[in-house]
């Protein structure tokens, strides 16, 4: 029970992260009406930031993620003029575009990564960051990196909702993702209100980056890959553009593959996602939740 209960923490931890990703992910997708595959990579790269500015302040954690957090919004932002043409077409996701897009930066954001960061090498944050141990009972270990990653991500995501469904801007978040033609008919600013999504997002990105350094302790240039995986994963068995949806289904599929890491051996753990996906889709096409799109 003690290793049931563990693992349960560290996909909670997990999934939270995943939550985060996924909101992000989704919120572009609703909003800038652009599928983002690349947000993953601008997470991993805001990780490499914050670990040069670590170095540079002497773990100087408060510049960290302010780092992180400006890196991660700034690259979203600079990224924004390649969609565009996507953005002003506002009648449908372009798919096609979209995807080609965001993966030829997610391509040369991980070839920045690998040719230009520690020679390549995988880096490491200082284990400080995570290790601290807060609680202790038997096999079961709560770290200060999976109290961050719950922690933060629940307030984060709570935030995000009190935006969406407390102000104005967020009724012109949600007003845009329902109806773009008639947002523009009530004068709600399709392009400037876009371009504050890949700020939101970039905040969220940037947050990201922290909570899995703490939560993992390194990074390397094929992480952000194997991080997009799980969000398309996330998103498409809970329902692209649904946002409660992916924070269900963030949360499940972390405990998921934390308690088969702790009970099979191998790196099974990745093929759940994925299979539990295929059966999904072919049972229920538009995601457990439904699609928003």
């Amino acid at each position: 029970m003690q290793v049931f209960i563990a693992q349960v923490i560290n996909g909670l931890s997990t999934g939270s992260i995943y939550v985060l990703l996924v909101t992000g992910f989704n919120l572009l997708l609703l909003v800038a009406m652009i599928i983002h595959f690349s947000y993953p990579q601008v997470v991993v790269f805001s990780m490499y930031i914050t670990w040069i500015v670590l170095k540079l302040t002497g773990n100087n954690l408060l510049l960290g993620i302010g780092a992180a957090i400006a890196a991660s919004v700034l690259l979203n932002l600079v990224s924004a003029p390649l969609f565009q043409k996507v953005m002003k077409k506002r009648g449908e996701v372009d798919i096609n575009t979209t995807m080609v897009l965001s993966m030829g930066i997610g391509m040369i954001i991980t070839d920045v990564l690998s040719h230009t960061f520690n020679q390549g090498f995988p880096i490491a944050f200082p284990n400080e960051l995570a290790t601290r141990p807060v609680l202790r009972i038997g096999l079961i270990s709560l770290l200060s990196g999976q109290v961050a990653a719950l922690g933060v991500s629940v307030i984060a995501v709570s935030a995000l909702f009190l935006i969406l469904y407390r102000t104005r801007p967020g009724r012109a978040f949600r007003a845009i993702a329902e109806d773009p033609s008639g947002a523009r008919l009530v004068g709600i600013p399709l392009f400037t209100t876009g371009l504050a999504s890949y700020a939101v997002t970039g905040v969220l990105g940037g947050i990201s980056a922290i909570l899995l350094a703490m939560l993992i302790g390194s990074a390397s240039a094929g992480l952000g890959e194997q991080v997009a995986h799980k969000v398309l994963a996330v998103s498409i068995i809970a329902g692209l553009g649904n946002l409660v949806g992916g924070l269900v289904v963030g949360l499940g599929l972390g405990i998921l593959e934390a308690v088969v890491q702790g009970y099979i051996p191998g790196s099974w753990s990745n093929a759940i996602a994925f299979v539990v996906m295929l059966v999904l889709i072919l049972a229920r096409p538009r995601g457990l939740f439904g699609t928003k799109l």
